[in-house]
Order: structure tokens, then C-alpha cells, then sequence
């Protein structure tokens, strides 16, 4: 597994950072433990947590993914660059949510205790909060870091705008700037190639991406006139809807099906091509990989070791363009 720095930092990572939205709801107890040591078998350093997870759960449920990797982590803490976001709901009340000062340091506490440790090592904004000055949002990540409780600071789900500003915010009040940046990203999704991933390139911000495999539809399992299949993140909790909405589309399970026998010509497999890919863009620190299952993951895993030929990258590439395109405000 290969190790890379963080942006423009000196954090090193792996290039493969394994995502664990499934742990709680999805994946049960055992098997998430199964799949973190399948990782950590294959070299895999960086853990990617949220304090919301398990994705497609609700209040309930909420905090049960850290607590899952906090119990596996106890013993080898110093070996891992632990990373958890801060903004979803927490709690019923209007300040358990948002990226205001309250609710930041309230939440990092409680992901501290959680996770069993007494510092993260990059911590997100999970979502740009609009009612929140970035200012403000800035100063509290600062003074997290100022405490020991956090080491870097970072950004997902937001717009290259966002992320500039941000940046102007961090460079004009000297406080701690977002060294990372967590979009989604892959072949079937590619619009952060414009602004995005450009503006972190030019600023020294790791791209950490996630999605690589479009919730499994680039695995290839999955064909035009099924219905997406039960205990999977197309059918699991409330978030079912959310990625229907960007994936199990015919065009998609269409266009995925061809790549698919084409590389499979060339003796590849489509999962192991879809992380590939994702890797050798310009611009891409690394992926975050997921799994249900920690033979899911060990397969997926091979894809570092694939070199992509000028055949595969233009398939990967047609793939992309034979898509309609969407309105912007139809992206979820």
C-alpha cells in the first residue's frame, strides 16, 4: 500500500483510507471489526469516521460507527490517522447541529469519547453551514487544535468557492486552514474536475475522495430492470432515496455494463479499474473504500495494484461521456 502526504502537510496516509458509514446499520458489530482487520492487514493507515454514522440511520443510531471503530482501535491508536466530521444532527434541539463554535466543540468531545482517544487527527466540516460564519466556524477548529484535541482540520461536501473562501478566511485571521478536502468523485461523477479539485491542487489541499465505486454500481453487480437489492445503501434507512437518486439510473447501470465487458476484453475487472482510475487523476490524494463485508473489501483492494492501458483510460472516459448530463440542481 502506498503512503502519501496530506496535501501540503506532513501527514503521511495510505492511498486507500477505508470508510466505515456501513458499521452499525448495515454491517453488524463483528464483521466491521472482520473488515478493519482486512484493511489493516493490507496496509491501510487512514480510518474515515462521521459522527452521524452509520449512513441511513437516524437519532438512535447516530455515534454507534465511532463507537465501533473506537472499541477496534483502542489497542493500536498510534498506528491509524483517525479522521470524523462534525455538522449532521445530533440531537432534537436547533444548536445539536451546524458548524457554529457550540455545537463544534460539543462535538468533538463527544466523537473523543466515542472513539476511546484523546485527539483526532483530521477533523471535517461535513457540510458547509450557511447560517454560520466561516469566521466563526475557523475559530473553533482553532482553538480545537490549540487543546491537543485535534491535529488538521478539513473539508467535505462543499464547492470550490467554499473552499476558497475558507482558505482567504484561514490566511486573514491566521487560524488552523482546511488541509483536506472530502468530495465525491468518480466515473460516473466527475464535476469536481472543473473548479474542485483544481483550486485544491493550487492551494496544497488533499483531495480525499469517496464514492469510488458509486455505492457499488461500479462493481458491475448490479443490471438495467432489477430493483435495488435489500441491505443495501440503495434500500437501508433514510439515505435509500438519496442514493437511488445518484446512482440506480438506467443510463448509468447501462453505460457500466458495457465498460465492464470491455475491461473484462482486456482481462480487468471493473471494480478494480473504478479505484484505479480514481487514484491516477490529477489532484487525488486518495480514496476512501467501503465495504459491508471484509471480502468486498479485500477485492476492492486490489485495484491499487492495476495499471490502466490507453484502451482502459479511454473506455473510462467514454463512460463518462456517454452519460446525459444533469441539471445542477438535480444532483443530490
Amino acid at each position: 500500500m502506498k503512503t502519501v502526504s496530506l496535501g501540503r502537510t506532513g501527514l503521511k496516509v495510505s492511498e486507500i483510507c477505508l470508510g466505515t458509514m456501513t458499521f452499525g446499520l448495515q454491517t453488524e458489530r463483528d464483521e466491521s471489526f472482520a473488515i478493519m482487520d482486512a484493511a489493516e492487514e493490507a496496509g491501510v493507515t487512514f480510518l474515515d469516521v462521521a459522527d452521524m454514522y452509520p449512513v441511513g440511520g437516524t437519532l438512535e443510531t447516530v455515534g454507534r460507527t465511532e463507537e465501533i471503530v473506537g472499541d477496534w482501535l483502542a489497542s493500536k491508536r498510534d498506528r491509524f490517522v483517525l479522521a470524523t466530521k462534525v455538522y449532521n444532527a445530533m440531537g432534537p434541539g436547533p444548536n445539536d447541529r451546524g458548524n457554529s463554535r457550540r455545537h463544534i466543540i460539543a462535538g468533538c468531545d463527544a466523537s473523543l469519547q466515542r472513539l476511546k482517544t484523546d485527539y483526532i487527527d483530521l477533523y471535517y466540516i461535513h457540510r458547509w453551514d450557511p447560517e454560520t460564519p466561516i469566521d466563526e466556524t475557523l475559530g473553533a477548529f482553532d482553538d480545537l487544535r490549540r487543546a491537543g484535541k485535534i491535529r488538521y482540520a478539513g473539508c467535505s461536501n462543499i464547492t470550490a468557492w467554499q473552499m476558497m473562501s475558507s482558505l482567504w478566511s484561514s490566511d486573514r485571521n491566521g487560524t488552523v486552514r482546511f488541509d483536506a478536502v472530502q468530495p465525491r468523485y468518480n466515473m460516473l461523477y466527475r464535476a469536481i474536475e472543473a473548479e474542485l479539485l483544481p483550486a485544491a491542487k493550487a492551494n496544497g489541499v488533499g483531495a480525499v475522495v469517496f464514492n469510488p465505486l458509486a455505492a457499488g454500481v461500479l462493481t458491475g453487480k448490479y443490471k438495467r430492470g432489477e430493483q435495488p437489492r435489500e441491505g443495501t445503501r440503495f434500500t437501508i434507512g433514510v439515505s435509500a432515496k438519496m442514493y437511488q437518486k445518484r446512482y440506480w439510473q438506467d443510463a448509468m447501470l447501462d453505460v457500466v455494463e458495457h465498460l465492464a465487458a470491455d475491461v473484462a476484453s482486456r482481462g480487468k475487472s471493473i471494480t478494480h479499474v473504478a479505484v484505479r482510475w480514481v487514484l491516477d487523476q490529477p489532484g487525488v490524494t486518495c480514496a476512501i473504500v467501503g465495504a459491508s463485508r471484509a471480502e468486498q473489501l479485500r477485492d476492492s483492494l486490489k485495484g491499487v495494484d492495476v495499471t490502466l492501458d490507453d484502451n482502459d483510460r479511454k473506455s473510462c472516459d467514454d463512460a463518462w461521456y456517454a452519460l446525459p448530463r444533469r441539471r445542477p440542481e438535480d444532483e443530490p
